[in-house]
């Protein structure tokens, strides 16, 4: 008896995360997903740039790389010119609410229906442990050595408060991976994301509070309780608009 399997989406392709990186675990929420709603055949997924940037590697779907930012533009062109396709996203903080925050803000205002995975992991992965825009108050990073000084940079974007100001979006959620009970929420909300898209309801994107325990110089499981003492709590989790939601109400 199968007790355990990898998800028909996924690919045996072995992951270049780093060891204790989450983005794994949601890479694998993502290919349930799209396993249990039996989308693979028509699902597209664009890759941007950052530590999911060789993502195409591991999900067995059409994939498209974007620009740095750019992939909730490229997944409104392939959607308007596909509308039967199911198109994902999925960006790091540093490409989603930097460099493609206006991307991201006029896709979600235009109601867009296509779905975005957002992995916020407060800090730039790939290129070395840079200060994103997430990143927290305080927060020590390669480019804030002595902590996040709000009076200099600014304080952190919330992104899920950012767009739940807008009328367009369907759904937006924040989840986290860094224990079982929050896993499985996160499982939900990802399909519930795209059984969003499949219905045609529009734009619909999850939050993923995620570690990095590298650029945060922790071990993996200390950057899990980081998650729990440290981000959630900037961070509420929750879902944060769910048009369908209110209307049945």
């Amino acid at each position: 008896m199968v007790v355990f399997d990898k998800p028909h989406a996924l690919s045996d392709m072995p992951m270049h995360y780093c060891p204790g990186c989450t983005h794994g675990i949601i890479h694998r929420l993502v290919a349930e997903a799209i396993d249990e709603l039996g989308i693979e055949g028509r699902t597209i997924g664009i890759a941007p740039v950052g530590c999911s940037v060789m993502a195409y590697d591991y999900f067995n779907c059409d994939m498209i790389e974007a620009a740095h930012g750019r992939a909730p533009a490229v997944a409104t062109g392939v959607k308007r010119a596909l509308p039967d396709s199911i198109v994902f996203t999925y960006q790091g903080d540093g490409d989603l609410a930097s460099i493609g925050t206006a991307e991201t803000v006029h896709s979600a205002a235009r109601n867009e229906n296509i779905t975005i995975i957002f992995v916020n992991n407060a800090i730039y992965g790939m290129t070395g442990g840079q200060m994103a825009p997430t990143t927290l108050p305080g927060q020590v990073t390669q480019t804030s050595p002595y902590g996040r000084d709000t009076n200099h940079c600014g304080f952190p974007v919330r992104v899920c408060e950012m767009l739940s100001t807008l009328d367009g979006p369907e759904y937006l959620e924040r989840v986290a991976v860094n224990n079982v009970k929050n896993i499985k929420n996160a499982k939900k909300a990802i399909k519930k994301a795209f059984q969003n898209q499949v219905e045609g309801k529009g734009f619909s994107l999850v939050e993923v509070i995620s570690s990095c325990p590298t650029n945060w110089g922790m071990t993996p499981q200390k950057a899990l309780k980081w998650i729990d003492d440290n981000m959630i709590p900037y961070y509420p989790l929750g879902v944060y608009k769910d048009r369908s939601a209110k209307e049945a109400e």
